[in-house]
């Protein structure tokens, strides 16, 4: 409460909020076919996150901007729990199933996006839908073509633009 803000916790939360609204374009939930309901906005923060993540670690400080946005997500996402009715006892342990979540989604779409074995449009369709394929087949590949086009826009994004 008391203690001083570092500089990149400004920063963090700024590119957090941008990456957040970047997670609720309507076209993910449209044309993507994400579901529109807690879990499929969760599962499109958590794949939009990742990637800002893994952009914001080329970042000299990166480690400690990447922790800072972590932070910052994880203490909106608390309060979220909060202000839809989830009682105390039960925010701690939803926030560390969010934070697991988070953490392997982010290691399968790395590894995807880095030519792993498993391609991105399979480790989208086990991780962005909830557990449930969308009813359009074509959705997945639409889906696909939107995380290439925002991973490269990242990755020319200067830093001072990432919260624009």
């Amino acid at each position: 409460m008391f203690r001083r803000r570092k500089p990149e916790e400004d920063f963090a939360a700024a590119v957090y909020r941008r990456t957040a609204e970047q997670a609720r374009a309507p076209e993910l939930f449209e044309a993507c076919g994400i579901p529109d309901t807690l879990d499929g906005r969760f599962d499109s923060l958590a794949l939009h996150a990742a990637l800002m993540i893994d952009r914001l670690r080329r970042e000299p400080d990166g480690e400690a901007v990447a922790q800072a946005f972590f932070d910052a997500m994880f203490s909106h996402l608390d309060l979220t729990l909060r202000e839809i009715g989830v009682q105390d006892l039960g925010v701690g342990r939803r926030i560390k199933v969010m934070a697991e979540g988070l953490h392997g989604r982010a290691l399968a779409y790395r590894e995807a996006l880095n030519g792993g074995e498993m391609p991105l449009v399979e480790v989208l369709r086990r991780n962005a839908y909830g557990g449930r394929p969308p009813e359009d087949p074509q959705a997945v590949g639409r889906l696909e073509t939107h995380v290439r086009r925002y991973a490269g826009q990242l990755e020319a994004t200067a830093r001072r633009d990432l919260v624009n």
